[in-house]
């Protein structure tokens, strides 16, 4: 395959930047206002549900986030939570939004180092206002030639995806965090996945390791790997 023809598509949240650690620490504080109620585990799976329940109308993010959390608080608490409560939730939800970006490690030189020899892509998922600031924050978004916020990534989305865009599935490669989302649904369309973990994975992104796809998947314990199995997949 020439470089050229090469497409690569990056996910944004735990892919670019840190994102589940800001939902992480907010979550402790949220545990610790319900905990004269129930114990953490309670309210872990009573919120996970809620947001489960709430996610065809809500989407993904910190919006869907916060108002499952005030559902779930209220249920938790036999409506007992106070106004002034509420308000301290929707100001957590606010204090989330405004977290600065902080990128990981080795993406910034990485993706310049790429830029120039194939077309980035950017595809992710998630509210579309916070992840706009979120790229816009980063300072990443000069890298690629197509941003697209999907409010699902399965193959019927990528397959949406290359059809706008002119890309060959076989030409395409998807780096990402989460293999539900990111890798899973590219590998069924015939593409190429290189996983790279992030130390926490919401319950909703977990998915089983898949069968070995020798030449396609690639597990990778850094950003900064990315260039080598890029060329090992194009035999460059």
């Amino acid at each position: 395959m020439a470089a050229s023809d090469l497409t690569i598509g990056f996910d944004a949240d735990d892919t670019l930047w840190h994102n589940e650690v800001i939902f992480e620490q907010a979550h402790e504080r949220y545990r610790a206002l319900l905990a004269q109620y129930h114990d953490a585990a309670t309210v872990d799976r009573t919120l996970f549900g809620v947001e489960m329940r709430n996610l065809e109308l809500y989407g993904y993010g910190i919006k869907g986030y916060t108002l499952s959390a005030i559902e779930t608080a209220i249920e938790l608490t036999g409506g007992r939570i106070s106004a002034g409560e509420i308000r301290g939730l929707i100001e957590l939800g606010r204090e989330m939004l405004a977290h600065p970006v902080n990128l990981l490690e080795g993406v910034a030189e990485t993706l310049a180092a790429l830029a120039p020899r194939h077309r980035l892509v950017l595809i992710t998922k998630g509210d579309l206002r916070d992840q706009e600031r979120k790229l816009g924050k980063s300072g990443l978004a000069v890298h690629f030639e197509h941003v697209e916020i999907v409010s699902e990534k399965n193959a019927g989305a990528y397959r949406r995806f290359f059809q706008r865009h002119g890309i060959a599935p076989g030409r395409f490669l998807m780096v990402g965090n989460s293999l539900k989302s990111d890798i899973l649904p590219v590998l069924e369309l015939g593409g190429a996945g290189a996983h790279i973990p992030y130390h926490l994975t919401w319950a909703a992104e977990h998915a089983e390791q898949p069968v070995a796809h020798p030449g396609r998947l690639f597990t990778l314990k850094h950003m900064r790997e990315l260039p080598g199995a890029v060329q090992s997949w194009a035999g460059l």
